[in-house]
């Protein structure tokens, strides 16, 4: 019985072993449970993104900033408000020269070179570079009988002066060539008119002799100002009339104007119309609109009609010739101290006579002489004519 109770004894003592270790095993699995669990959460926790750590740090606050473009010159500019591919910006430059540029258009004669002063000197041109101006080299001179060529729509003009003693030194002579009408007949034209037709041929060899020499055209705003001692024409100049725009001018004689560009002036008789427009280097000015017959006493009627009546004739004149104020030529020449009034009255600057001679320092803007060009002149009686 003893042995009995004492194997009882060893049997609870066993399970009690039994229980204290599965308890202490137990113990042991949930704390590594829970260690497992710690850990994957840590580690789930480092690796899980944090939303605000993702978002950029801030740095100062800056706004986006647009370059601030070069303004444009004022050539720029003129180009840019012209939106034409022909314009052209010409500006100047030189000693004393303060002036704006100014648009003009490519291909066409210039129509805006300024005639500036100073004080004490005489304004000698525009030249194509400085070099020209300081040579006073007509080839490189240019004024409203050239045309007008840019480099990317600009190009810049460089003038030149001359004191008083040496503008007056020079002693230059303007010679002003009239010519009528023209024919193909190398004999001539018949009639009491036979003098005012030039040979066709002979023209085209003085457009040719004129324009191989070189000679300086001047418009008739520089002739004014020579005139007036306030600009400098080389004795190398010549102006080229025709009055009446006959037929044979318009048909014979201005298609060789075209062909060797040398700038011309057309007297006309407003009463027919302007005339057609045939090529930019034919100015047409007045020759009166309705003067150019004969009054009272057989004279032109300029000499016959009243001061009113001549303003109002060369008024209108001007009207359909688009304004054009710079000069007239007198009907058949004839003029007196009344006409030349009335022109004035008029707002003509100047008039062309028919009495022979050449334009200098001094000469009276309201009687500008001439030389005429009679039927036989050739090359060589215009080279005695104009050098």
């Amino acid at each position: 019985m003893g042995a009995t109770r004492s194997s009882n004894a060893r049997k609870r003592r066993k399970r009690r072993a039994v229980g204290i270790g599965a308890a202490i095993a137990g113990v042991l699995l949930v704390a590594a449970v829970g260690g497992w669990f710690a850990v994957d959460a840590m580690q789930r926790a480092s690796s899980t993104p944090d939303p605000a750590a993702s978002e950029p740090t801030p740095g100062p606050t800056t706004d986006a900033v647009t370059p601030t473009p070069e303004p444009l010159s004022p050539a720029e500019q003129l180009i840019a408000d012209a939106d034409d591919p022909n314009a052209c910006a010409v500006s100047f430059t030189g000693d004393a020269i303060d002036i704006a540029p100014v648009l003009e258009t490519q291909g066409k004669p210039y129509a805006s070179l300024p005639l500036p002063s100073r004080e004490g000197m005489v304004f000698a041109g525009w030249y194509d570079t400085a070099e020209d101006a300081a040579a006073l080299s007509i080839p490189g001179r240019l004024n409203g009988a050239d045309a007008v060529a840019c480099d990317a729509q600009q190009r810049t003009v460089h003038a030149a002066w001359m004191s008083t003693a040496d503008n007056d030194g020079a002693k230059t002579r303007v010679p002003i060539l009239m010519y009528h009408q023209f024919t193909t007949k190398p004999e001539g034209e018949s009639g009491w008119l036979r003098g005012n037709y030039a040979y066709i041929g002979d023209w085209e060899a003085h457009l040719k002799y004129i324009s191989e020499q070189q000679f300086y055209l001047p418009t008739w705003p520089e002739l004014s100002a020579f005139i007036d001692g306030r600009l400098f024409l080389p004795d190398h100049s010549v102006i080229i009339t025709d009055d009446d725009a006959d037929p044979t001018w318009l048909e014979l004689a201005v298609p060789l104007v075209e062909r060797y560009r040398v700038m011309t002036t057309s007297f006309v008789i407003t009463s027919n119309g302007p005339g057609p427009e045939l090529t930019p280097y034919v100015l047409k000015r007045s020759h009166t609109h309705d003067m150019h017959s004969a009054g009272a006493d057989g004279q032109g009627r300029i000499v016959n009609w009243t001061h009113d009546e001549i303003v109002a004739d060369l008024e209108t004149s001007a009207t359909v010739l688009g304004g054009a104020k710079e000069v007239i030529a007198y009907p058949f020449g004839h003029y007196n101290d009344a006409a030349k009034q009335a022109v004035a009255d008029a707002g003509f600057e100047m008039a062309r006579t028919i009495e022979p001679g050449y334009v200098s320092i001094g000469t009276d803007k309201l009687a500008l002489p001439v030389v005429r060009v009679n039927y036989g002149m050739t090359v060589d009686d215009i080279k005695k004519a104009i050098g």
